[in-house]
This record gives C-alpha cells, structure tokens and sequence, in this order.
C-alpha cells in the first residue's frame, strides 16, 4: 500500500464529468427568456478524531450538492438539491426542481437588486496533492503521540466548486488538501495546540510539529504566572493575530457595510485612521486556496485591501454593486475576503523571543468578539499556548486572562516588527461541507497589549 493517496483514485464519482452533464442537460431543459446559474459544491473527504493518541471515530464522505438559481427578467428563485452521482436520476430531479421554480417566479416579485455576469468564459483549476493515507497515518500518529495526551482532528481529500450558466460560462475548481488540529494535555488540564495544514503532506514536517509542542509540556507544568491588568509587550502568533483578523475582516471589508457606514474598518475606509507602512493586506487568489469565480457568476481577481497602512480597496459583490452604483470585483455574498494573506516582514521565527524579550508569547486566542465596533476594539481570552516571556526565556505558562484591545493600536502605533514566515492557516470549517479558503499570515511583535481581567 502507497503511503500517499489521491482522493480522485480512491473514489468512484468523478464529480466534474457530473457536474459538466448536469449543466448540459439544464441548457437542454431552459425555456425561453430564461437564464440558470448553477453552482456545485463537493467532497471526497476522510475524516479521523484522536483522544489519547488513539482512533476514536473515523469515517469517510464523498457528497455534491447542486444549488439552481432560476433568472426571468428581474425575478429569481433558488432550489438546492443533493446529487446522488447517478446522472440520469439527478437529471430527473433537476428538472423537478426547474419547474417549481418557474411555478414560484409566476407570483414573485421584481429583486431591485439583482445582478448577475451575463458575459461567457471558462476557467479550471484542478491541482492535485500528496495526502496521507489513512491506514498510514493512524501508524504515525501512533508513533509521533506515544506517551502524550494528543487530542486531535484531521480532514483531508477532495474539494470541488463548479459554476455553470446558460450564457455560456463554465468554472471548475478541484483542489486536494489536508487540515489537522491537535492538542497535547498537561496533567494540569492546560495545552498546546497545534495545526498543520496544506496539499503535500510530510511525514517529517509533523513530527516535528508534535515534538516542538511536546517540548513545551514541560513549560505548562510548572506554575502559572498570573499577570496584573494592564499593557505588555506580545507576540502574537500567525494563528492568534488570524483570531483578530477574521473577526475584524467578516465586515471590515465589505462594500456593503462601507457603504452604510456599519464596516468596522469604517475609519480607515474614510481616511480619518492608518495603520503602520508596512501592513499591507489582500484578497490574494493567488494563494489558490479559493475558487476564482462566485455564484454571481463573476471571475474573481485578487484585491488590494490595505496598501502600506492604508485603505487601497474594498470586497464588492454584484447586489451592492446594483444598490451603490459600483462595479463588481468577484466578491462572495458576504463580502468577506476568502483568501486573505498579509505581506511578512524581517523578523525570523528563531529571533522572536529575543526580540520579545520580556512579555506574551501569545499561540492563539479564544472567543474573539467587539466591545467597540467603531474603533475596531476586540475583546477574547488567551486561554492555552500563552506563556510569559522573561529576558528571551520562555517562564511560565500564563493563567487565562482577557483582552481588551484595537486592532488600530496593534497594527498601527503598536507595531514593532512584522514576522518573516507567513503560515498558511487553511479553513478548518466542515459544517455540512468542507470549506475552502484561508488565510496566510505572518505573527507580530507589538509594543503593548491590553489584558483588562
């Protein structure tokens, strides 16, 4: 048996050849005056739960879900439906679906908003990656986690995104990946956790992950340090500044929320804040962690966000464009940045605790939320994998504590240095589906954080 497997050879649905023949057939079924955007999503994906370094629940799915949008003049109505892989009665249910459809527009009223890319194109994405096979892995997993208390989760296989309209576009998105989540215990109840995500999977690489962690444990047990309210030095890991962003970024970057003036990143937008030169953000595809194209649609390019501390750009999706009067950039119906990756800076992984000095290694954080939505203040918790930090020595683990802080202050006056290694943190999110998209990011060493309590 390979220590590697394709997902694409290890199950039967070749969903693009599926989903390509569901697209012809619904040309073949549109009546006059009519236009269907169809948008696919799937999987064929294992999924492994670890609790003390042993298999607690294992599995594996491979799914397709078809969602059909129906357009006539200004009317539109939707219809999601599960794919069995079986054409001929998928195509049944397609039409099925169809004629509910145009029955629901007939009493439907005009959307003032709708808006939707009525230009033809093609685009395919299909990159293959080295995943492990789940018979090996267990073996190494076994192996890596024995004597540890290792908590764990890993997803990997098959994502597929597909578009079809009857204007003439076609989009295929296919991508192998992996993401694995673990914690290593401490008798004390405390832990490390760690994750490793990407499409070429390595033996090595993970071991060594597990063993950094495991060098920590030590660390955890001795006595936490209970630190007094107020402001300290902090590093702040790729995973936990990802914590701040992604609260930050679900609207700081919509055109909508801009707009309506409701964007937490309102101040910036309109010039009244900046943040330090050397932050720059993007919505950058180039990553190829998300389709490039939307259910709008919509090919969709990277966009300029935050250039050298200021706002450059905002995520635009085909209804704000109709409401506002703007034109669209590929955005997704959220108007949240799918791929967001920020530019690192000089400051390698090996210097940080030298550089830190005295302070917070922070590793992530918990329960990221505002208290102050207008000047971008987040609150949360450092719960595990924050540690005090004494002359460049890793001292203690911290007690639990929670912040109160700008994400203005942390990346603007506050900014000391921008770490040199971006980490990619792929989206972990397998709520009915696996998700694609992520983000890549760098840590950063910042002058002062706030622990209020």
């Amino acid at each position: 048996m390979s220590d590697f497997m394709s997902p694409r050879a290890a199950h039967a649905v070749d969903w693009q050849r599926h989903f390509t023949s569901l697209a012809d057939a619904i040309e073949r079924l549109q009546q006059r005056g009519e236009t269907t955007l169809s948008s696919f999503a799937g999987e064929q994906s294992d999924f492994i739960r670890f609790n003390a370094g042993k298999v607690r629940q294992s599995g594996a799915v491979s799914q397709g879900k078809l969602t059909l949008r129906l357009i006539d003049g200004a009317r539109q109505a939707y219809s999601t439906l599960t794919v069995c892989g079986e054409l001929e009665q998928d195509i049944d249910e397609v039409r099925a679906a169809l004629a509910t459809l145009r029955e629901g527009l007939r009493d439907a009223a005009d959307d003032p908003h709708l808006l939707f890319d009525t230009s033809a194109w093609q685009r395919t994405t299909r990159r293959s990656g080295r995943l492990p096979d789940p018979h090996r892995l267990l073996r190494v997993v076994t192996e890596c986690a024995r004597g540890l208390d290792f908590v764990g989760f890993y997803a990997g296989g098959t994502i597929v995104r597909g578009f079809a309209s009857t204007r003439g576009s076609r989009g295929w998105y296919e991508v192998d990946n992996f993401n694995f989540s673990w914690s290593l215990y401490d008798p004390s109840g405390r832990a490390i956790k760690t994750t490793y995500a990407g499409d070429d999977w390595s033996d090595a690489v993970f071991a060594g992950k597990v063993q950094q962690a495991a060098t920590r444990l030590a660390v955890l047990a001795r006595a936490p340090r209970a630190l007094a309210p107020g402001r300290y030095r902090a590093w702040l890991a790729p995973a936990a500044l990802a914590e701040l962003l992604g609260v930050t970024a679900w609207r700081g970057f919509s055109a909508r929320a801009q707009a309506s003036s409701r964007s937490e990143l309102y101040k910036m937008h309109v010039g009244d804040i900046a943040l330090d030169r050397r932050v720059t953000l993007s919505e950058d595809l180039g990553l190829g962690i998300t389709p490039g194209f939307n259910d709008d649609g919509y090919l969709r390019d990277s966009v300029a966000l935050i250039t050298a501390g200021r706002s450059a750009g905002q995520l635009t999706n085909a209804r704000s464009a109709r409401e506002y009067g703007l034109t669209p950039n590929g955005a997704l119906a959220e108007e949240s940045p799918a791929s967001l990756a920020m530019q690192p800076g000089d400051l390698m992984d090996e210097d940080v605790l030298a550089h830190l000095g005295s302070g917070l290694y922070i590793g992530n954080l918990w329960y990221v939320n505002f208290s102050d939505r207008m000047n971008c203040r987040l609150t949360g918790m450092t719960r595990f994998a924050t540690f005090w930090v004494e002359n460049g020595e890793i001292a203690a683990p911290l007690e639990a504590m929670r912040f109160d802080d700008s994400l203005y202050r942390l990346i603007g006056s506050e900014l000391e240095q921008i770490g040199a290694h971006a980490e990619l943190l792929l989206s972990d999110g397998t709520w009915g589906e696996r998700a694609t998209g992520g983000m890549q990011l760098p840590g950063i060493l910042a002058k002062s954080f706030e622990l209020t309590l």
